[in-house]
């Protein structure tokens, strides 16, 4: 016999579990937001490993042993919940956006690689190197500014005044 109760009941205080899944999420927000944001558009073997196991790690501090799964659903829309107000007040409020989503880091200006904020991010230059290849650049000269963009991507305005890295001869 299925007990409806201890599968839909809540077998943990709902204000805990909203209270767990609120500390852990701003944690592991913060942790990426400081230590982890530079991705170059794709992501690590290692960085997939250090999710999953932040993944797991979390999982026991958020839970607190919950056994029914209006425990779960109500942690996962605790969780999809702040995430939805981050992204709606970081699109209304300007000030927001600046702490949530970093801003624009020139990698190359005017031909010339700038180290320091290539040791920030901790990229390397055959990294910069072939995502600018792929852009169809060839010589770090034609680039006027290279930018990594909060979402890891590089976008790059060439000094003939194209963008994105069209290769030359194409419009």
């Amino acid at each position: 016999m299925v007990d409806w109760s201890r599968l839909f009941g809540f077998s943990v205080n709902p204000a805990e579990i909203v209270l767990r899944g609120t500390v852990i999420y701003w944690f592991i927000f913060l942790l990426f937001r400081v230590i982890l944001h530079r991705d170059v558009g794709a992501i690590a073997i290692a960085d997939v490993m250090l999710l999953v196991l932040i993944a797991d790690a979390a999982s026991n501090g958020m839970s607190g042993n919950y056994d029914s799964i209006t425990d779960g659903c109500l942690l996962i829309a605790t969780l999809a919940g702040w995430n939805y107000l981050l992204d709606s007040l970081s699109f209304h409020f300007p000030a927001i956006r600046r702490i949530v989503q970093p801003p624009p880091l020139a990698l190359v200006q005017n031909g010339k690689i700038q180290r320091k904020a290539m040791r920030r991010e901790l990229i390397t230059v055959e990294e910069l190197e072939s995502k600018l290849r792929e852009q169809g650049i060839e010589n770090l000269k034609e680039v006027k500014i290279a930018y990594l963009e909060e979402d890891g991507e590089i976008s790059v305005l060439l000094h003939d005044g194209r963008g994105n890295g069209t290769p030359t001869g194409q419009a």
